[in-house]
């Protein structure tokens, strides 16, 4: 069953590359700043609705739509996507020797059916060297992430112990999801 992904994102696309997910992909735009909670659940839930709102009030559901959310969270605090490369170091230093959580939340839309899963992975930081802060924030690589680093990426080094799915942390909990799509009958 081929679904659409509702999303810019390459992890994501990846994701369901790798689990082997027939899908096409399309950007979807919705403005999160409209979104006032501060608590990081119904953050990351009102954002992924928002977004599958923002798909289908312009588009048809002529196959099952995805989409999906992720917000880092350290303290029960959200920590966005950095607007500079300071509010970067910012975040990452309130992640460095740190216990963080990365949620998920994702909807899956078909005329029969409304799948909605939020997960969480939870993440024990050793403290970030400060010099290989730099070398990464001169890389670029922050832009576009949720609390400006990827688990896959700068912060592998520093994991001291993870509970939960590192899909979850990815950005898709491809997991929980593959099931759903086997169901013919409700897609």
């Amino acid at each position: 069953m081929k679904i659409l992904l509702a999303s810019k994102s390459s992890t994501r696309a990846k994701i369901l590359n790798d689990f082997g997910v027939e899908f096409s992909q399309v950007g979807v735009d919705f403005d999160e700043d409209t979104i006032k909670t501060k608590n990081p659940k119904d953050f990351v839930y009102h954002a992924t609705k928002g977004k599958m709102n923002a798909y289908l009030s312009q588009n048809s559901l002529d196959i099952p739509i995805l989409c999906a959310d992720t917000v880092v969270c350290a303290n029960n605090t959200i920590l966005r996507k950095a607007k500079d490369i300071n509010d970067a170091r910012e975040i990452l230093l309130k992640q460095s020797g740190n216990s963080v959580v990365i949620l998920t939340c994702m909807i899956l839309k078909s005329y029969k059916m409304e799948f909605v899963d939020l997960s969480a992975t939870k993440y024990l930081f050793l403290p970030f060297d400060r010099d290989e802060i730099e070398i990464y924030l001169k890389s670029d690589e922050w832009r576009d992430k949720a609390g400006a680093c990827m688990v896959e990426g700068f912060c592998k080094q520093y994991i001291k112990k993870v509970v939960g799915l590192q899909s979850t942390a990815m950005g898709l909990s491809v997991e929980k999801l593959i099931p759903f799509l086997k169901l013919d009958d409700v897609l």
